[in-house]
């Protein structure tokens, strides 16, 4: 496994080896020693799967301390474009952004670490999307902002006329409405 590093240290990308032939394609999806010797140890403790069409954008999503969730996510058919933003108050890339497309072509994998909003829009006409939480969901530490925020300066690759969203979604604020319970200075969050 290749690790791809990004403008914002912690959020890395990871490419898999895949061996290809006549039969198709094998690569190995994951491996906790190969994931800690190339990004450090990270406890995942579920799974979850998501099945979306076109235009629909989930996120952006994180969980509140002390429930805190680092994501390995991926996309196993379709095509999407995913986002980590940074939200921890003091960071030098607060309010950036990390973008990456992944698809069922490129298998590339998708690390965001605590201390980041989640989201991705779907590219393809469907898209199954698959992610690893360091944590367990909690409904009570359940917090967000908005996707569409133009001053994060997101290029979705979609016309926002297109964008699907749930109601959850469209209630999450701003960035500049927004105020974080992460701090650089937390070392949760800088794992």
């Amino acid at each position: 496994m290749e690790l791809i590093k990004t403008d914002i240290e912690g959020v890395v990308i990871l490419k898999p080896k895949v061996f290809e032939d006549a039969r198709g394609y094998f690569f190995e999806s994951y491996s906790k020693a190969e994931f800690e010797r190339l990004v450090g140890p990270v406890d995942f403790v579920q799974d979850n799967e998501s099945c979306s069409s076109r235009g629909v954008m989930r996120g952006l999503h994180f969980q509140r301390p002390p429930y805190t969730q680092a994501k390995l996510v991926r996309c196993v058919r379709g095509k999407v474009l995913d986002v980590a933003v940074d939200i921890r108050k003091g960071s030098p890339t607060y309010g950036k952004h990390v973008a990456v497309e992944l698809s069922e072509e490129n298998h590339l994998q998708f690390f965001v670490p605590h201390g980041f909003a989640h989201g991705f829009a779907v590219l393809s006409d469907v898209a199954v999307f698959q992610y690893k939480c360091d944590n367990f969901y909690h409904p009570e530490a359940d917090g967000g902002i908005s996707i569409l925020d133009k001053s994060l300066d997101i290029d979705w690759h979609l016309d926002s006329s297109e964008a699907i969203l749930s109601q959850k979604d469209t209630r999450h604020p701003l960035l500049c409405d927004f105020d974080t319970p992460f701090t650089i200075n937390d070392e949760l969050y800088r794992k």
